[in-house]
């Protein structure tokens, strides 16, 4: 059996070539792989010596050469490759072991240029993989150390079957699909989000104990270049495994509070906020936060944009919760904090909680758009009743603004001191999600200020708004009946304005 060893990432790699090396595997190798593997006391001889021709341009030609891939890509089963072969002084090669440049580790690093990232783009490897990929039912191709163990077990006792050959030629075909994508994705403009194609790369983070509902599968990957953003990136300092409900629920909870500058406290409940106040004492902003809806908030995700004190997990750990979030755990908060057994910790670095596109898969495709993130300013929104917001109106309005996009569509948001008395969340008209917000609020709704996230169709809504309580209104507008919604505002003394962005949330 001959082989050839290319590897960039050489953890594990002498003990595995070593037992090769035993089974009396010819090996061949290149550049800092064979130094490492003759450091390691294994006979392994340079590429050069298979292809009669040294490693030119900065080791960038050293494989590309039909001694290496004649001896690759030939069918055993065919007399005339086997006859070129003998022909052309070629001897086939049975295993492959490749893995490639660190990409991905090297754009990621702070000040890289264009050039060293293109110096860490490999064709050699990606070439080998291929051909060996390619030709699997006779060709063996690793790009895992973690399967070495497997190899050398298998080989030690006679051969690998068939079906472990075309297991590996899949994880080799994705392990190079995966490098490209993440190649394509750096070199794309960065005006261009949207391009006219586009492929995923993700990386399993880890298999979960089944989906939205029992009998569905799932797992959790994170995207392979900008990877580690978010709940994706999550340190769990404490507790039993996140479930897929979990982790759609936090990324809904972490979304929520870094949308905020100022300190923010969210309490999620199936990807609404339930609950969401922001005030500069953190373990006030919690207990305003849960009293937007203290009976929904029961077994819900609680999420900070500040580290966590002590002061804030007392109050937290009076409430079942399933999972507290937050960039940061003062020690004594993580201590109190870990006295309740089943609530899981997470540390999430502040990351702005948006980032790359949003994916919504439909029957035989996918919508991309990306993120709803965009600039507002308060003081540019158009006051179109008799009556302008008061400065606490003002500032009430712009933190129901900013929680209405976090809530499903047709989102209607109360608010009053910076946190949300109630909410109606994913109704199918508005004035249901008004009724519904109004009747959570119940006494809380009179001088609070309400938000919509997107226009109002009838006046119907202004005069059930009023008579909850409601002293002010933001909304896009846009309606064609937009002069009877302020007509009914003015009638009953509400102050409103106009956005001109909506912020559906289907």
């Amino acid at each position: 059996m001959r082989a050839i060893i290319s590897v960039s990432d050489k953890k594990d790699l002498a003990p595995f070539a070593r037992a090769l090396d035993g089974q009396g595997v010819e090996i061949f190798s290149t550049g800092g792989t064979h130094k490492a593997l003759l450091d390691a006391g294994v006979r392994a001889r340079s590429i050069s010596d298979l292809t009669g021709f040294p490693e030119i341009l900065d080791g960038r030609v050293k494989t590309l050469h039909p001694a290496v891939h004649g001896g690759i890509l030939a069918r055993r089963d065919l007399p005339e490759h086997t006859e070129q072969l003998a022909r052309h002084g070629i001897e086939p090669i049975d295993l492959v072991v490749v893995n490639l440049y660190p990409f991905v580790e090297t754009v990621g690093r702070e000040g890289v240029d264009l050039t060293e990232a293109l110096e860490n783009i490999d064709i050699g490897g990606p070439t080998l993989i291929r051909a060996a990929a390619k030709n699997f039912p006779y060709v063996i191709v690793v790009v895992d150390p973690g399967d070495y163990p497997l190899i050398e077990e298998k080989l030690a006792h006679g051969a690998l079957d068939p079906a472990l050959r075309r297991r590996l030629a899949q994880k080799a075909f994705q392990h190079v699909a995966l490098y490209d994508t993440a190649i394509a994705r750096y070199l794309t403009d960065e005006g261009v989000s949207l391009p006219d194609e586009l492929t995923l790369g993700m990386k399993k983070l880890q298999d979960l104990r089944y989906g939205e509902n029992p009998h569905q599968r799932a797992a959790f990957y994170t995207d392979v270049l900008g990877g580690g953003a978010g709940v994706a990136g999550a340190r769990k300092l404490w507790g039993k495994e996140l479930s897929f409900n979990n982790i759609v629920d936090a990324d809904a909870a972490w979304k929520v509070v870094t949308d905020f500058d100022e300190t923010a406290v969210a309490i999620i409940k199936h990807t609404n906020p339930c609950g969401l106040a922001c005030n500069d004492d953190l373990a006030e902003a919690y207990r305003r936060a849960l009293a937007g809806d203290p009976v929904s908030a029961f077994g819900g995700i609680v999420a900070s944009n500040r580290p966590l004190t002590r002061a804030a997990a007392e109050e937290i750990s009076k409430v079942f919760y399933e999972i507290v979030i937050a960039p940061d755990f003062d020690a004594e908060a993580l201590d109190l904090l870990k006295r309740k057994k089943n609530l899981r910790i997470l540390a999430v670095a502040s990351d702005g909680g948006e980032g790359g596109l949003d994916f919504r898969p439909v029957g035989g495709g996918v919508l991309v758009q990306t993120p709803d993130s965009i600039a507002e300013d308060p003081s540019g929104w158009k006051v179109v009743t008799k009556r302008k917001p008061t400065t606490e109106e003002l500032r009430d309005l712009a933190f129901a603004w900013k929680a209405a996009k976090h809530v499903k569509s047709n989102a209607i948001v109360l608010a009053k001191d910076r946190a949300v008395v109630g909410i109606g969340a994913g109704q199918p008209n508005r004035v249901n999600s008004v009724h519904l917000a109004l009747r959570a609020a119940g006494d809380r709704a009179k001088g609070s200020v309400l938000a919509s996230d997107a226009f109002f169709p009838f006046a119907d809504n202004m005069e059930m708004a009023a008579e909850g309580g409601v002293a002010a209104v933001v909304q896009p507008g846009g309606s064609i009946r937009d002069k009877e919604v302020i007509e009914a505002a003015d009638a009953r003394g509400l102050a409103m304005v106009f956005t001109g962005i909506r912020h559906f949330k289907h």
